[in-house]
């Protein structure tokens, strides 16, 4: 027998020592470990086999590691087995730079599908919409793909290309897109102030998402001031960390329940709550969301409406209401799970469900718009670039750009009739109230 072969045959017969002392020491499990002991026997037989009679010469670590995946990957389509370098790449992500062409992916009855792109990346400005089926990826079929697996074939070095076949609602046969990967650096807030409205879009919950957002927070204020409503925007929000996701609720809510998870253990029992930071906004807000909605930004969502804090308007959004946590391992390599199911305050689980608006509003798109252009998608111009040089008359007076700006924004104004709505019923919360009260 090969070296390999020992070894992992040695891991195989600890594992299975630790099972029958286990079922010494519980009698009540016993059938249980009898069951779990024939299966690694048979799975260190099949190994065996392999090792000794493929045609070919595999590596142990292979075999091993493809056991695990096919393991995880029959639990359900968030957990994963990753490689340490699939895991650095997880960790790149959350502090948000990486190489890809930046969507979230999941398995959606057990087809590769797009959550949501996110702003600013080369699937966003492709148009890749929530909903796209990934049928395949340069060329190779996405059936049975994992996860981890996709993430790795869309990833890659900046200005390298990828083609993705995607299948969409009443489109009548698949569409070939060519992406060129760059580098994912995600600004997950954005501010901006339309009259006496405040307008706050957060595009991912990433490590500084709660900090970006206290700041965006005092930048609006001194814009808009005084700021008679706030919309936050949720719309193609794929999510992120659960712990930002608690603290940016509790940046909004004075007292209440933020979110809850159970498990199968009492230690993934938990419950959030926020607490009076003395500083919270009190002006109306209205919470814009729609199906590209997911995870962490449903959990804020969530947290709102429970609460009472916020209006929620859109569409339904995309429904996954689980946690996943990430157990790193001895060589590098992480395993995410499924650990527990979350629940909003007021114990509702979203889970495949997904939030359901206050006021249900579809978004329309403008009659100029192509298939592949979304209203907020921000083109870079000379203007932008930090320390340009400032536009001028004639006589050398410089151009107010103030004013472009406004027309900008009016101009997204106009396109976006979820924005609109969100804008019109804060403008007339008062009248609202006042008349409530007659």
């Amino acid at each position: 027998m090969k070296k390999s072969s020992v070894k992992v045959s040695l891991l195989v017969i600890i594992c299975l020592g630790s099972l029958l002392l286990l079922g010494l020491r519980n009698d009540s499990n016993s059938a249980l470990d009898k069951n779990i002991y024939k299966g690694i026997r048979t799975f260190n037989e099949v190994l065996d086999m392999v090792q000794k009679n493929y045609v070919e010469e595999v590596d142990s670590t292979t075999l091993i590691q493809g056991a695990i995946n096919g393991m995880v990957k029959s639990l359900d389509p968030h957990s994963a087995f990753m490689t340490p370098d699939l895991y650095k790449e997880l960790e790149a992500e959350t502090q948000g730079s990486f190489g890809g062409i930046g969507i979230e992916i999941t398995i959606l009855k057990d087809v590769l599908t797009v959550v949501s792109p996110i702003e600013d990346t080369p699937a966003f400005v492709a148009g890749l919409k929530p909903g796209d089926q990934i049928l395949r990826i340069d060329g190779k079929s996405t059936k049975d793909i994992t996860i981890m697996e996709a993430v790795k074939k869309l990833r890659g070095p900046k200005d390298t290309k990828v083609t993705i076949t995607i299948m969409r609602e009443r489109m009548s046969a698949p569409k070939d897109i060519t992406l060129t990967r760059a580098i994912i650096q995600i600004k997950s807030v954005k501010v901006k102030g339309f009259d006496d409205i405040g307008y706050i879009r957060i595009a991912a919950f990433q490590e500084r998402t709660a900090d970006d957002l206290n700041k965006a927070l005092k930048e609006i204020v001194k814009k808009v001031n005084p700021m008679k409503g706030l919309v936050l925007d949720l719309r193609n929000n794929p999510g992120g960390l659960l712990t930002q996701a608690i603290e940016v609720s509790d940046v909004f809510l004075k007292s209440g329940t933020i979110v809850s998870t159970r498990g199968r253990t009492k230690n993934m029992e938990t419950k959030a709550e926020s607490k009076d930071n003395g500083n919270e906004l009190t002006c109306p807000i209205v919470v814009l969301v729609n199906e590209g909605t997911a995870s962490a930004a449903e959990i804020v969502a969530g947290a709102l409406q429970d609460n009472g804090r916020a209006l929620i308007v859109g569409t339904q959004t995309f429904g996954k209401a689980s946690v996943q946590t990430v157990i790193s391992l001895e060589d590098g390599s992480a395993l995410k799970l499924t650990t527990a199911r979350y629940y909003t305050p007021k114990g509702r689980s979203i889970q495949a469900e997904g939030i359901k608006p206050d006021i249900i509003v579809k978004y329309i798109k403008p009659k100029e718009d192509t298939e592949n252009t979304v209203w907020w998608e921000d083109k870079v111009k000379e203007k932008d670039l930090e320390g340009h040089i400032k536009p001028a008359k004639e006589d050398g007076t410089q151009i107010d750009e103030t004013k472009d700006q406004e027309e900008k924004d009016s101009s997204a104004l106009v396109n976006d009739n979820q924005l609109k709505m969100a804008i019109d019923i804060l403008k007339s919360w008062d009248i609202m109230k006042k008349n409530l009260r007659r």
